[in-house]
Parts: structure tokens; C-alpha cells; sequence
């Protein structure tokens, strides 16, 4: 029986903790943060690794998702939790990305392959590590419930424990997830809600790119994206990623450059269009890159605002490089990609156009123009179509394909 001293004790304490504070009197530490040295990577998290935080990581199988984490947990002292893989075949990967050169990975850089949670939790409190990385987190599983790994419960339990470690111990926890066929992420949703940020690794089958974007982040924004190439030595940083999504440009109809704003950096891009006469009673519309309702809109916009023939007419928009473009900035581009694929006609290599179309036709300025501008004036692009120039997405067609190239 616990004694009534004691119980006192026990309901002071409790009733200390749950004391309201004065959100002016609450005391307020800048975060302090670890700098992985990999810019497209910090940009992303809002500046580096927050201690104590945890990452949920989610792309499609063989993305890269290890190699990156295993390449940012190679530059600090760190726990890797190969939960489907044997220590051996992740160093053989290790090898191949050339980690073990530097002394620093070679002394500080530990491995455990492991798929029991709690032993998991205390090897991780060994040693002062900075870093911890479970891949994945549907392999982790704790004796104290039924079920297999990667069901419901296993999942939310086993990530609830390692939340409480990085809390708990300043530990930055990395999670690999995996994602269903639609690509959300798998198992419960109260996974995304558990952690502090949820990032996306995505890239276009058989490319070479891969775009690093976050969908939620406590510590930072969730606009930016980091861009990667995936290689021989792994990920590594594209420094110029204007310059690299327009490499292999060629002239023909149907392409037009934009500049997109990817958090606080304009990024260059070509839209790609393909407009073909329908096989069928109903005309098809798919995309990539850009969201098919939203191009179903422009489509309709353009046959009643700008007299463009689409009626009986596929069409087919692409976004070269790989990246997601959710802004409304390159709907001009857009609709001059399709314009200039349905009239056949090259709309000229030195050509950016953006801008923001309504349903009346319109040519709305989008955020940032001057930024996104001068952007394309560093790569030697000379004409600009946006709403300073045309008031209406008519203007802006004749103007399209009136350049000369």
C-alpha cells in the first residue's frame, strides 16, 4: 500500500507539471541545428537537422532512400538500423558510395541490424549519437503486442517508442517509409501526425533526378525542394538545376521554357505538349508533373478565350526533369506548349513565358516575377511573355508563335 506521505507527494508533482504557464513567461531557445553540409538536403529541413526531431522519409522502391541517408548519417555520429538488410550488404553499398575513406565515417559511423524496437531503443542511448536511422520503420516490431511487422499497431506503437527517444535524448530519428501503389505513405496515417517532418523522394522511372520535397515541417517550410542525380558515387547535389532540366532541349513545336518558384528559388523547366487528333467519341487529357484537373481547365480555356481547336484533339503535358509543379505561375506556359503543339508551330528557344490564367481568359502576375526573370536572364533568355507584355491568354498565342526563333 502506498503510504499517504507519499501519494502527497506524488499529487504535488503532478499538479506542478500541469500547471498553466504564461505563453509570454515560457522560455523560447533557438533552434540549434546540424548542418549536414549538403545545401539541396538543409534547404529542404529549413536550415539542417534539428536535434531531437524526427524525419519520416517515403519514396518508391529503389528511389534512393537509403543511399541518401546513408550518405548524410556517414557525416555524423550515427546509429543505422538496417532492418532488411544484413550489416554486410550495407557495407557493401557503403563501399561502393565510398563512405569508409573519410576517418571521421570510419570511427564514428556505427551499424545494427535489427528489428526488435526495444533493442533498438537501447543501443541507441549508447554512445552519444547524433544520428538515428531505422529502414525501415515497417520492419520494426515489439514483443509487448501481436500482430507482424508493418501491420497497424506494430507500426504506430514502434514509432511512438522512438518519437519518445528523440525527444528524450536530443536524438534526430530518420524513418524510412514505404508507400503504397497511389504513393501515399503506408500504414496508419497517425504516422505523419507522430513525426515532426514527412519528406518525399520522387524521380521519373529510368531518370536520373531525383526531387526531395516535404509535405510537413515543424521547423521550417515545406515549399522548398532539393534537387539530386543519382549516380555511380549516389546522390549527389545539382548546383544549377536551371541549367540541367534544360541540357537537352531541342527546338520543335510544343516546348516552352517557364521559370517556377520551388520555395525562394526560381527554377527553370520546359513544358512539353503533345496534341494529336482523338481516336475516339472523347478526347483523352493526361500529364505529368502538373495536376490533370488543372490542365482539363486550361485546355477548356484556351478553346473558348484564344479560338484554339482542341475539341477532337488528345493532349498529352509533360514536365521534363521530373519536378511536381503545384503553382499557378506556369499556366501560361502550359496552355503556349499545348497552342504551339496544335498549330505545329516552334515557339522560339529564347522564349519564357509564366503567368497565372483565369477562366476569362485573363493573364494574372504571379509572385516573384522579377526573381524568376532575372533568373532567366542569367541562362541568355532574351523574350519574356508574361502579363506586363499581354492581358489576355489570346494575345499571349499570337504573340507565342510570332517569334522568331
Amino acid at each position: 500500500m502506498v503510504s499517504t506521505e507519499n501519494s502527497k507527494q506524488r499529487t504535488a508533482i503532478s499538479q506542478k507539471a500541469t500547471k498553466p504557464q504564461k505563453l509570454s513567461e515560457a522560455v523560447s531557445k533557438p533552434l540549434k541545428r546540424l548542418q549536414t553540409g549538403v545545401e539541396e538536403m538543409d534547404r529542404v529541413l529549413g536550415g539542417g537537422i534539428v536535434p531531437g526531431s524526427i524525419v519520416l522519409l517515403a519514396g518508391d522502391p529503389g528511389i534512393g532512400k537509403s543511399t541518401l541517408l546513408l550518405q548524410i548519417a556517414s557525416l555524423f555520429k550515427s546509429l543505422y538500423i538496417a532492418g532488411e538488410e544484413s550489416t554486410g550488404q550495407v557495407r557493401l553499398r557503403s563501399d561502393r558510395l565510398g563512405i569508409l575513406k573519410e576517418k571521421k565515417s570510419r570511427d564514428n559511423f556505427y551499424i545494427l541490424a535489427e528489428t526488435d524496437v526495444d533493442n533498438v531503443l537501447q543501443a541507441a542511448k549508447e554512445n552519444g549519437f547524433q544520428i538515428l536511422v531505422v529502414d525501415s520503420i515497417q520492419t520494426m516490431v515489439t514483443e509487448d503486442l501481436d500482430g507482424v511487422a508493418g501491420s497497424v499497431g506494430q507500426v504506430r506503437e514502434t514509432a511512438y517508442r522512438l518519437t519518445r527517444l528523440a525527444k528524450e535524448n536530443t536524438l534526430a530519428v530518420f524513418l524510412v517509409g514505404h508507400v503504397t501503389k497511389e504513393g501515399a505513405i503506408a500504414g496508419p496515417k497517425v504516422l505523419e501526425h507522430m513525426v515532426d517532418t514527412v519528406l518525399y523522394l520522387q524521380g521519373e522511372e529510368g531518370g536520373h533526378f531525383r526531387i526531395l520535397s516535404a509535405s510537413k515541417n515543424r521547423f521550417g517550410p515545406v515549399d522548398e525542394v532539393g534537387i539530386f542525380e543519382m549516380g555511380e558515387a549516389g546522390m549527389q547535389e545539382v548546383k544549377n538545376p536551371s541549367r540541367e532540366f534544360l541540357a537537352d532541349r531541342i527546338s520543335a513545336p510544343g516546348s516552352v521554357v517557364v521559370p517556377v518558384m520551388e520555395g525562394s528559388r526560381p527554377i527553370l523547366t520546359e513544358i512539353q505538349a503533345l496534341v494529336n487528333p482523338s481516336n475516339f467519341g472523347l478526347p483523352i487529357r493526361r500529364s505529368l508533373g502538373i495536376e490533370l484537373n488543372r490542365l482539363q481547365i486550361l485546355v477548356a480555356t484556351l478553346m473558348k478565350r484564344a479560338a484554339v481547336p482542341l475539341a477532337n484533339q488528345d493532349v498529352f503535358v509533360n514536365v521534363a526533369g521530373g519536378l511536381q509543379l503545384k503553382e499557378r505561375g506556369a499556366d501560361l506556359g502550359v496552355c503556349l506548349a499545348v497552342a504551339s503543339s496544335a498549330a505545329d508551330k516552334v515557339i522560339s528557344k529564347s522564349t519564357v513565358a509564366v503567368g497565372e490564367v483565369g477562366l476569362l481568359g485573363e493573364i494574372r502576375q504571379p509572385p516573384a516575377l522579377e526573381k524568376r526573370l532575372q533568373e532567366a536572364k542569367r541562362l541568355g533568355f532574351k523574350n519574356f511573355i508574361t502579363s506586363q507584355k499581354v492581358k489576355t491568354l489570346r494575345e499571349a498565342v499570337k504573340l507565342a508563335l510570332d517569334f522568331k526563333s
